[in-house]
């Protein structure tokens, strides 16, 4: 576009699948379908976890924490992402480009920091039940949210901050459907090492240490549940351990797949894919995976039905 790199007045093209012109529509009826199910799904969620007094507990705080987290990381790229399908006009404006890699950072970091204290949580609550309400009293609970949110915004501001000061050379057109930060380092011009080597450190600090303690906690939770003699103790436990182990697979794996491969190197059409996945698939099917094995939601979901009726 022939802007200089230090000009914000100028704007981003965000590719996308515009090498595809016929695959535009196909993209753009699927993505506002995930988007408007990850509104009703997670919305449901925060909702049933403020209505249902069954369901004022440490593991339906975080489980609505991570509901909004994945309103907010969603609502951050798909309109823009749905704009830019729909219409010829592909760019961003310099400040939405930068807004959106901030906020998209920050709530990825934020998830990568949930999930362990989720994790956490469900340790807890299997292998030390009797004090599992001393542990996890409001108070701790407020804390560990926090240090998630506000560790997921410290992330952003300092990788994001970097990654804006490589040399674009006048290159705009990001092969992706959002800006983020491996989309950058490819378009950027001039020797990028020293940003994929803090890209790559500061990512294997959020996802392979992370995902590492997870694994260890719930080895321990595994040998919990076996100890576990009633067979309905047994299985409450385990499909909630289950849910949770599949979004933090899905999360990790493709956050992990995107972050930690060498930027310049990799493959631009698998890694614009692979950010689709976890910024437009991953927040849909959380609220689906809680729920379908969950009884406890569905109870909650069939209460608040039932009131609707009988009040109508």
């Amino acid at each position: 576009m022939g802007v200089d790199s230090n000009d914000s007045s100028g704007s981003f093209t965000l590719m996308g699948v515009s090498d595809h012109p016929q695959l535009e529509i196909i993209f753009f009826v699927v993505i506002l379908a995930s988007y408007l199910l990850t509104l009703v799904g997670n919305s449901t969620i925060i909702l049933l976890s403020r209505l249902d007094a069954r369901l004022h507990t440490p593991m339906y705080f975080f489980l609505s924490n991570l509901s909004s987290l994945d309103l907010a990381f969603t609502t951050s790229s798909v309109p823009q992402m749905l704009k830019n399908l729909w219409g010829p006009d592909k760019t961003i404006s310099y400040g939405g480009c930068v807004t959106q890699l901030y906020v998209f950072l920050w709530l990825g970091a934020t998830e990568c920091i949930l999930l362990v204290v989720m994790a956490f949580d469900r340790y807890v609550a299997v292998c030390r039940p009797l004090h599992y309400t001393t542990i996890m009293n409001p108070r701790l609970c407020w804390v560990l949210a926090a240090i998630s949110w506000l560790g997921g915004l410290g992330n952003s501001v300092i990788q994001s901050t970097f990654t804006l000061q490589l040399p674009f050379c006048g290159h705009r057109k990001v092969d992706n459907f959002l800006c983020e930060v491996p989309a950058m380092i490819k378009l950027a011009c001039g020797d990028t090492s020293l940003n994929e080597a803090v890209l790559n450190g500061v990512c294997t600090f959020f996802t392979v240490v992370p995902l590492s303690i997870i694994l260890v906690s719930y080895c321990f939770i595994a040998q919990a549940v076996m100890k576990i003699r009633s067979v309905e103790g047994r299985r409450k436990a385990f499909n909630t351990c289950v849910s949770h182990l599949v979004v933090v697979f899905l999360f990790y794996g493709s956050a992990i797949y995107g972050y930690l491969l060498p930027a310049k190197s990799s493959n631009q059409n698998q890694g614009k894919f692979i950010s689709l996945f976890y910024s437009v698939v991953t927040p849909m099917v959380n609220p689906l995976i809680y729920t379908l094995r969950n009884k406890e939601v569905q109870g909650a979901l069939g209460r608040l039905l039932g009131k609707g009726r009988g009040a109508s």
